[in-house]
Parts: C-alpha cells; structure tokens; sequence
C-alpha cells in the first residue's frame, strides 16, 4: 500500500511539473509575441 501510495505521489507530482512547464511555455510564447 505505501508503495501504491508512493507511485500515486509522483504521478501527481509529474502531472502538476508538466502542467506548470505548459503554463510557463504558454506565458513565454505570448510575451514572445507580444
């Protein structure tokens, strides 16, 4: 159970890093352009 839980941790973890990163690229285009 403590590993399920530990692989469910860094799922969320990667989902939220690659959400952020997305939302970073998304800023920099715009102001890029602009």
């Amino acid at each position: 159970m403590a590993n399920n839980s530990c692989g469910c941790g860094s799922n969320e973890y990667g989902y939220a890093l690659i959400l952020v990163l997305f939302i970073l690229l998304v800023i920099i285009g715009a102001a890029w352009l602009a």
